[in-house]
């Protein structure tokens, strides 16, 4: 009996302390996707690149191809987003799902106005936690 009432004391100790730093976790997340956008809409293509894992393993994907490695991303968002043709970001309808205290996945819908033909879909990026902060090392974006 003693030995379950420890236990329980212990997960009434543990189990909001998870909670918080899932919740902290949530809010840091949220952030690095606001802050993605603000620079984007800044005209700012290397600072919403920021965010993402400045590593050759870094993936992207989109419709039918894949794409690997932060510079390949960085070189495909200039080509096809620049000067007119970057518009306005927007994210919406966020799930921010956290698996453990260094990793999470992020459901999303995108658009993009502003533009001569405004663009918009649905994403999921998966986020790992570095010394450095959250950032994107997979990104699905249809």
């Amino acid at each position: 009996m003693k030995k379950m009432s420890i236990l329980v004391l212990l997960a009434l100790t543990v189990l909001p302390w998870l909670g918080a730093l899932e919740s902290q976790a949530a809010a840091d997340i949220e952030k690095v996707l606001a802050d993605q956008v603000a620079a984007w809409n800044a005209g700012s293509i290397e600072g919403f690149m920021d965010y993402y894992w400045r590593s050759e393993e870094l993936t992207f994907q989109s419709g039918a191809n894949r794409y690997h490695s932060w510079q390949v991303m960085l070189d495909r968002y200039k080509k096809n987003y620049a000067g007119q043709k970057q518009g306005t970001l927007a994210f919406s309808d966020l799930e921010v799902r956290v698996l453990s205290p260094d990793s999470a996945y992020v459901l999303g819908r995108w658009q993009l106005g502003g533009t001569a033909q405004p663009q918009g879909g649905v994403f999921t990026v998966i986020l790992k936690k570095f010394p450095e902060g959250w950032r994107i090392i997979h990104d699905h974006t249809s």
